[in-house]
């Protein structure tokens, strides 16, 4: 379900800490879950030339190899027909001496490191940056940039309300760069009431695509499947409608 319009502080909290790589990027005709081999698709110049290099920003709790991010990584690979798929973990994240996550303004700098070497690696190539929760916010302020000239930014669950219910809309009144956002109906971060309200004063294009049911990290109660539509399918289609408004910017 898709809607379309032109158009502080401390650490995130605890509440995005879901389920967030680093894997190939599925070869032609392999499906983006499985890597099963089907008819190996063909490619013009000219949407060759469209592939975007996709810089993808893990949430607040886990890491880039994680299994939520590795099935959304290679979901972006095959839908976009993307030159590369490029996930990172930032600083904080490690094994031997885990910590808890900085504010994201704090975490910009490398961030914005890993775009420009993205972007040096594949010139030519349109940049799209998207994010899972907290790494969605960050590619929002790496999107207002000067020096980063993004085709578009994907937030996935975007984190709108911090636990003190203040809303994390500042960045997003700022952005001139064409914004999708994917969000869970039940998503206890961002109310779609409240995100609607912001979206209307937002300047850039944004469009909205909904996983009815789905929580911040779009898991959908079996209660609340649809019938003839599983969990799978309902991230397929959110995949699609990402590649529909993407492919339209570039």
């Amino acid at each position: 379900m898709a809607r379309r319009r032109r158009g502080k502080r401390n650490r995130e909290d605890q509440n995005e800490l879901e389920a967030d790589t680093k894997v190939k990027r599925p070869r032609k005709g392999e499906d983006a879950e499985t890597g099963d081999k089907g008819t190996e698709k063909v490619y013009d110049d000219e949407t060759i030339k469209k592939s975007p290099v996709v810089v993808f920003a893990h949430g607040a709790g886990a890491p880039s190899s994680s299994d939520w991010m590795v099935r959304w990584k290679n979901l972006l690979a095959s839908e976009l027909n993307a030159v590369e798929v490029i996930t990172f973990d930032y600083p904080y994240i490690s094994p031997e001496k885990p910590r808890p996550p900085p504010k994201a303004e704090k975490l910009v700098d490398f961030h914005t490191d890993i775009t420009r070497c993205a972007v040096a690696k594949h010139p030519g190539h349109p940049l799209v940056l998207v994010g899972k929760s907290m790494g969605s916010r960050v590619s929002c302020m790496i999107a207002t940039q000067k020096d980063i000239d993004a085709a578009a930014v994907v937030c996935l669950g975007y984190p709108l309300q911090g636990m003190n219910g203040a809303l994390r809309d500042e960045i997003l009144q700022q952005l001139t760069v064409p914004v999708m956002f994917v969000q869970g109906s039940n998503d206890g971060l961002c109310s779609l009431e409240k995100l609607e309200v912001v979206r209307k004063k937002m300047s850039c294009i944004n469009e909205l695509h909904v996983i009815e049911g789905g929580d911040h990290s779009f898991k959908i109660a079996k209660k609340n499947l649809q019938q003839g539509c599983n969990q799978e399918e309902a991230d397929k289609l959110a995949a699609q409608a990402i590649s529909k408004f993407v492919l339209s910017q570039l």
